[in-house]
C-alpha cells in the first residue's frame, strides 16, 4: 500500500459541497491499494503512519509523531498514487487495486488508525471528492508497506 503524507495546518474533504471530513494540525493522508497488498500490509501503513516524526520538536528537528504534536489523521483514498508514470503521457492503473477489494483494505487501514491515540477523519471511498488543505512547510513524505 501507499500513503502520502502532508503535515498540514488543516484540512478537510467536501462531497457535492458539503463537508465530510476536517482536521486542524495534523497529516493528511492519501492512501492507494496496489494488487499484491493485503490487510496485513494495511494494517502496517496505518502503524507507520502513525508513528512517522514528521513534527519539529522544540529544537525544531523532526522528532515527533502526529500524537506527540497533538494532531489529527485526515485519510482519503486516491487510488491514483497506484498509477504506473514511467512511460508515455497518460498513466496507466494495471498496478491499482480496483472496487471492492480496495476499498477492504482502505477500510482495514482506516479501522487501524481509529486503534491509535489520534482523532481520524475519512474521505469517502469512490466518491468524486474536492480536498482542501494548508500544507505546513511544505513537508510530504511517500510511505510503502
Amino acid at each position: 500500500m501507499i500513503a502520502l503524507l502532508q503535515r498540514v495546518r488543516s484540512a478537510s474533504v467536501a462531497i457535492d459541497g458539503t463537508t465530510v471530513a476536517a482536521i486542524e494540525r495534523g497529516i493528511l493522508a492519501l492512501v492507494a491499494a496496489e494488487r499484491d497488498d493485503d490487510e496485513a500490509r494495511a494494517r502496517r501503513l496505518a502503524e507507520r503512519v502513525g508513528s512517522y516524526r514528521l513534527f519539529s520538536d522544540t529544537e525544531g528537528r523532526m522528532n515527533l509523531n502526529v500524537a506527540q504534536a497533538g494532531g489529527a489523521i485526515l485519510a482519503v483514498p486516491q487510488f491514483t498514487l497506484a498509477a504506473d508514470t514511467r512511460r508515455g503521457n497518460r498513466p496507466g492503473f494495471s498496478r491499482a487495486l480496483a472496487g471492492a477489494p480496495a476499498e477492504h483494505l482502505f477500510n482495514v487501514f482506516a479501522d487501524a488508525l481509529a486503534q491509535g491515540a489520534v482523532p481520524v477523519a475519512l474521505g469517502r471511498f469512490g466518491a468524486d471528492m474536492q480536498v482542501a488543505l494548508v500544507n505546513d512547510g511544505p513537508v510530504t513524505f511517500w510511505l510503502q508497506s
